[in-house]
C-alpha cells in the first residue's frame, strides 16, 4: 500500500506572507487534494531574533482568505503536533546527540570572532572562507581537540555549535520532481550548523526532524531551497529514514528586467506583492482583487496545463494539476494579467452581491446614501459592471446615478453645445414631462418619435442630452440612465445644465 501523501508549508513568521509563499501554499494545497492527502501548515519560528508579531495570525487568515486552508496546523491540532517549532525544542537535542553519537556530527566551539579572522584572512587572499573536510581539523572542533579535552569544555558550559560532518569525496544524486537528477560533489559542501548555542535548532535540522516525524511525503518548496538539498539529503540517510520526494518551485520573476519580484516592483509599479494589507503595504484583498482571480492567476504563474484554458475554479485546478507541468524556469509577474483575471471573477459575481460591497462606497460619497436601496444599486451595477475591474471602479462609472452633476466636461461642452441647443433642450423637457410610462423603452421611443417629426438629428439632441444628465460623455444607453433617475430628476438636470452653460 503507497504511503498517503501529506504535504506541508512551512513560513517563517518574520513578516507578511509574499504572494510567492502563496503559491507555494497553493501548489502544495494542489496536490495534495488531488491525491486525497493531507496539507499541513507549520511554523518555523527557530530563529526567535527574526519573530515579528502578528506575522503568524497574518500567515492563516491570508491561506483562509485565499480558499486554500490547511487540514492541520495551529488551531487545527491533529495526531502530530504541536506545529510551531519554537513548541517542539525539546525534540531536536536529541536527534542532534544521535547524529554525533554515530558519527554524522561533531561539536565546534569556534566564536565567531575567530570565524570572522578566518573569513577576512581568506578574503585577502582572495578566497572564500567553507567550513569543511579541508579545514575542519585545524579549528577548535571536538574534530580537532582531545575526547577529555571536549567533555570539560561541554562541562564547564563552553558556548558551541553542532555541526553536520560532511563527508569528503563523493558524487550525490539527487532526484528533484520538476528538475530530475542532480549531481553534487560533496567537497565543495560546507558542514553547516544544525543545532546552535542557543539551545535552538537551525532550520536544517528542524526541518528535517519535523517533516520526518510529520510523515510528510512531498516536500515542494520554494527554488532559493535547492542548494540545501544536498544537506537535507545527507541528513535523511545520516538519520537511516527514508527522505520524501522533493519538489523545487521556480521564481516569480520582476515584470521588468531580472531577478525575483520583490516588495519594491510593487511599490514601484503600484500592484500588491502581499495577498492582505500589512502596515504601510497594501495587499490584494484591500485592493479589490477577488481571492478566486488572485488564486487562479498564481497557478498559472510557472505551471501551465498544456492547454489554452487560462480560467479555472479551484476544483478544475485540482483536478488538472500535475508536478511534471511545473515549469524549470522563472515565470514573469505581469500585473496587467492579474487586472484581467479580477475582471472575469467581478463579471461572473452576482450584481446583488457586488451591490452589498459597493453600497458601502456609494454612502461615502453621497448624503443621502441611507436611502439608497440594495436593489437600486443593484440595477446600476448590471448597466456599469462590464467596464470595471475593481468594486472600487464602480463609484466613477456610476456616480451620475446618485449625484447630480455639478460640472460639465469642458471640451465635450464646446462640441455639444450650439445657437439652437437652448432652444432643442426646453422642448425635450415638455417631451419628457408629457410621458407618463417612463420606461426606458418607452421613453426612448417618444423621443425618437419627437425627434423625427421635428426633423433633428440625433446629433443635435442625443450627445447634449448625455452631457446634461451625465455631465459627461460617457454611461451607459442613456434611455436607461433617464430610467433609473426618474423624471422628475432627468428634466430638473436638464434645467440645471441649461442655467449653467446657457
Amino acid at each position: 500500500m503507497s504511503k498517503k501523501v501529506r504535504v506541508r508549508f512551512a513560513p517563517s513568521p518574520t513578516g507578511p506572507l509574499h504572494i510567492g509563499g502563496v503559491r507555494t501554499a497553493l501548489f502544495n494545497y494542489l496536490f495534495a487534494k488531488k491525491q486525497g492527502g493531507d496539507f499541513i501548515l507549520r511554523i518555523e519560528d527557530t530563529d526567535q531574533n527574526r519573530y515579528v508579531e502578528g506575522a503568524e495570525q497574518y500567515i492563516i487568515d491570508a491561506l483562509n482568505w485565499c480558499g486554500i486552508p490547511f487540514d492541520e496546523g495551529i488551531g487545527k491540532e491533529g495526531s502530530f503536533g504541536p506545529y510551531r517549532q519554537s513548541e517542539r525544542k525539546s525534540l531536536y537535542k536529541k536527534f542532534a546527540d544521535d547524529l554525533i553519537a554515530n558519527g554524522k556530527a561533531y561539536y565546534a566551539f569556534d566564536t565567531s570572532e575567530s570565524l570572522d579572522a578566518h573569513r577576512k584572512e581568506h578574503e585577502e587572499k582572495g578566497k572564500t572562507f567553507i567550513y569543511n573536510w579541508h579545514n575542519r581539523l585545524k579549528l577548535d572542533n571536538s574534530l580537532s581537540l582531545m575526547p577529555e579535552e571536549v567533555k570539560e569544555r561541554l562541562a564547564s558550559g563552553d558556548d558551541y555549535v553542532i555541526r553536520f560532518l560532511t563527508p569528503p569525496d563523493e558524487k550525490l544524486q539527487l532526484q528533484d520532481l520538476i528538475r530530475g537528477t542532480i549531481q553534487i560533489d560533496t567537497n565543495v559542501l560546507d558542514d553547516k550548523v544544525l543545532f546552535k548555542s542557543d539551545g535552538m535548532p537551525t532550520y536544517h535540522l528542524a526541518n528535517i526532524v519535523d517533516d520526518h516525524l510529520m510523515e510528510i511525503s512531498h516536500v515542494i518548496r520554494g527554488e532559493e531551497w535547492l542548494p540545501s538539498l544536498a544537506l537535507h539529503k545527507q541528513l535523511y540517510d545520516a538519520f537511516g529514514w527514508n527522505a520524501p520526494e522533493f519538489a523545487h518551485l521556480p521564481l516569480i520573476m520582476k515584470p521588468v528586467g531580472k531577478g525575483k519580484l520583490s516588495k519594491r516592483d510593487g511599490e514601484k509599479m503600484g500592484f500588491p506583492v502581499f495577498p492582505l494589507s500589512w502596515n504601510d503595504s497594501v495587499g490584494y484583498k484591500e485592493s479589490g482583487y477577488f481571492p478566486e482571480a488572485v488564486v487562479n492567476f498564481l497557478a498559472l504563474l510557472g505551471w501551465n496545463p498544456g492547454t489554452e484554458q487560462e480560467l479555472f475554479s479551484l476544483d478544475e485546478l485540482v483536478n488538472t494539476f500535475s508536478l511534471d507541468r511545473v515549469n524549470k524556469s522563472g515565470a514573469r509577474f505581469d500585473p496587467e494579467k492579474t487586472k484581467w483575471y479580477n475582471q472575469h471573477y467581478l463579471q461572473e459575481t452576482a450584481n446583488a452581491e457586488l451591490a452589498v460591497r459597493f453600497l458601502p462606497i456609494v454612502k461615502e460619497h453621497t448624503t443621502d446614501g441611507d436611502k439608497i436601496n440594495l436593489e437600486y444599486v443593484t440595477k446600476v451595477i448590471s448597466l456599469i459592471k462590464e467596464r470595471a475591474v475593481f468594486v472600487s471602479d464602480f463609484w466613477d462609472l456610476s456616480d451620475y446615478f446618485f449625484v447630480a452633476p455639478t460640472e460639465y466636461n469642458a471640451k465635450a461642452t464646446k462640441k455639444q453645445w450650439k445657437e439652437d441647443t437652448a432652444v432643442i433642450m426646453n422642448e425635450l423637457i415638455s417631451v419628457i414631462d408629457s410621458i407618463e410610462d417612463f420606461s426606458s423603452e418607452n421613453s426612448e421611443a417618444v423621443v425618437k418619435a419627437w425627434i423625427g417629426e421635428k426633423e433633428l438629428s440625433f446629433g443635435k439632441v442625443m450627445p447634449p442630452l448625455r452631457l446634461f444628465l451625465v455631465g459627461d460623455m460617457k454611461g451607459p444607453h442613456i434611455f436607461d440612465i433617464m430610467a433609473m433617475v426618474g423624471k422628475e430628476e432627468s428634466i430638473a438636470r436638464i434645467k440645471t445644465a441649461l442655467e449653467k452653460l446657457g
